[in-house]
């Protein structure tokens, strides 16, 4: 039965006698083991953080590929609406009219000929009359 009973392992000889060497006393302590671990961290942590940004920056690239793509693709749609319209009878028509001066049959043209407006913007001689801001202003909101 006895034999049977599980003994746990031990780090250090059963004998109770350890080596006394400075190599062994500086594997076995703790500090050390520490700046082992420290360091094998540090290796692993700079590698991962360069590749993270480069990443980063290349997510972003892709993105703003993206959107051009889209941008394009928006532009070519737009292109070819336009172009559709263009080859339709009704532009074919518009073109004729404005252009050549044509009408169908049956239709009169009447031509405006331009006057005397009101909401024209130059004045008399092209002289033009210096108002204040305020004045300006008044006149908007209350005339």
């Amino acid at each position: 039965m006895a034999k049977d009973k599980v003994h746990p392992r031990l780090l250090r000889p059963l004998s109770g006698d350890r080596p006394n060497n400075y190599l062994y006393r500086l594997v076995s302590s703790q500090r050390f083991l520490a700046i082992i671990g420290l360091v094998f961290l540090v290796l692993i942590v700079f590698p991962l953080a360069r590749v993270y940004s480069q990443r980063r920056l290349v997510a972003q690239e892709i993105a703003e590929v993206q959107e051009q793509i889209d941008s394009f693709e928006k532009q070519n749609q737009d292109l070819s609406e336009v172009l559709s319209y263009l080859q339709s009878d009704q532009a074919l028509e518009e073109a004729a009219r404005l252009n050549l001066n044509l009408k169908k049959p049956g239709e009169g043209v009447v031509v405006i000929e331009g006057g005397n407006n009101e909401n024209d913007f130059s004045t008399n001689n092209g002289a033009t009359k210096q108002e204040s801001n305020l004045s300006k202003w008044w006149n908007y909101f209350f005339d």
